[in-house]
């Protein structure tokens, strides 16, 4: 039994569609004429509409945040531990706003939905999109809900992206820019995770060139590799080592090449479920989309530059074991943000779960948040 009814859970949640006509310029040239949102909230909108706190996700997530769709639903959304009453969301404080990003497969539309010109699934004639793109769409989505100024805008990781692009595009639109475990730019290295991950996805046979909608396929075992090689990422050496050891599945070596240590079978397992809740297609865009963000490429690559008209206050978290978004990436925001002499905190939370760790109910990382979150309130 879901623990829903605790006190401090958001309960029963539902899913509501948000339909745009008006055409959405993006950043590659392409016009998207129309296009849907879907996104759940929690709390309540106060009546100056002042508490909208904004939820940004990262590659893999979605619009469910929090809560449970149902009484059977074994496990809550993706941030639960973040979001609800007393937690460092507080929905009794806060309206709290998540989507599902454009391009996303979730609900909103993206690879997997039909396009309207043609009946049929978009598939990779779905435009490459930026995190400004993101951010626009998410600021149409601010109007019509009748919120002018976010109280905060939040993310980890991809994120912290988007609520570090919010920070630079509307710089009046929001009070607080919450940046968890995240970066200005991605290194080489990130680039090259990503593009092994692609090429696993673009040379399974059944990909069929993105079309694989079309022929009831699924390009499973690309899919699957390019998640197990992002877990990998997700994780530091310290947690996989702790989790895992070199433990044998069958305590005896086989000499063979099918799964003989538990961190083979926990990489499997995470692959095969990632296919059978993610598309390809989507995979591919968000991937793309990290790759792309370098919001000091337009600023002759200085990011104090880039930063020089933000006004929201930051707070930016970065985890010690993180590699992928190491913490010398979030102090080079701060250092921007300080050239600018705006206000910011920093903090650097001890943690063995690597990157991973911004999903995490660690006690010292959830005190900062909490206490941070409550001076949002206050103002």
């Amino acid at each position: 039994m879901p623990d829903m009814l605790a006190p401090d859970n958001v309960g029963l949640v539902t899913v509501q569609t948000e339909k745009f006509t008006t055409p959405l310029a993006l950043d590659c040239g392409r016009t998207l004429p129309s296009y849907e949102l879907v996104y759940e909230t929690y709390g309540e909108l106060n009546k100056q509409a002042s508490n909208a706190v904004l939820i940004c996700h990262a590659l893999s997530g979605d619009h469910h945040a929090a809560g449970y769709y149902t009484m059977q639903d074994k496990k809550p959304g993706w941030w639960d531990t973040c979001i609800g009453p007393g937690k460092p969301i507080d929905t009794n404080i806060f309206f709290v706003v998540s989507l599902n990003n454009l391009g996303g497969c979730k609900g909103s539309t993206g690879p997997n939905t039909i396009n309207p010109e043609t009946a049929k699934p978009y598939g990779p004639e779905f435009p490459i999109l930026t995190v400004r793109d993101w951010v626009k769409t998410q600021a149409r989505l601010a109007d019509v809900l009748g919120i002018s100024q976010w109280a905060a805008v939040i993310g980890g990781s991809l994120g912290g992206m988007q609520a570090l692009q919010w920070a630079i595009d509307y710089p009046k639109n929001l009070r607080h820019c919450i940046v968890i475990a995240a970066a200005p730019k991605l290194t080489a290295q990130n680039i090259a995770f990503n593009e092994v991950a692609r090429q696993a996805i673009l040379n399974d046979p059944d990909f069929h060139e993105g079309h694989y909608y079309q022929y009831d396929a699924v390009p499973r075992q690309g899919l699957m590799l390019a998640r197990m090689l992002g877990h990998i990422t997700y994780l530091s050496d310290d947690a996989m080592r702790n989790k895992f050891g070199r433990e044998l599945r069958e305590g005896k070596l086989n000499f063979g090449f099918d799964v003989e240590f538990q961190v083979e079978s926990y990489l499997r397992y995470q692959g095969r479920s990632f296919v059978d809740r993610f598309d390809a297609n989507t995979y591919l865009l968000m991937t793309k989309t990290l790759d792309y963000f370098d919001p000091a490429s337009e600023h002759n690559n200085n990011l104090s530059a880039a930063l020089a008209k933000v006004l929201a206050k930051f707070l930016v978290i970065s985890f010690t074991t993180d590699w992928r978004f190491a913490p010398a990436r979030s102090r080079e925001m701060v250092k921007a943000l300080l050239d600018n002499k705006k206000q910011v905190s920093y903090a650097q939370i001890t943690a063995d779960q690597g990157h991973d760790a911004f999903l995490m109910p660690i006690p010292h990382y959830m005190r900062v948040f909490k206490t941070y979150m409550q001076r949002v309130a206050e103002e």
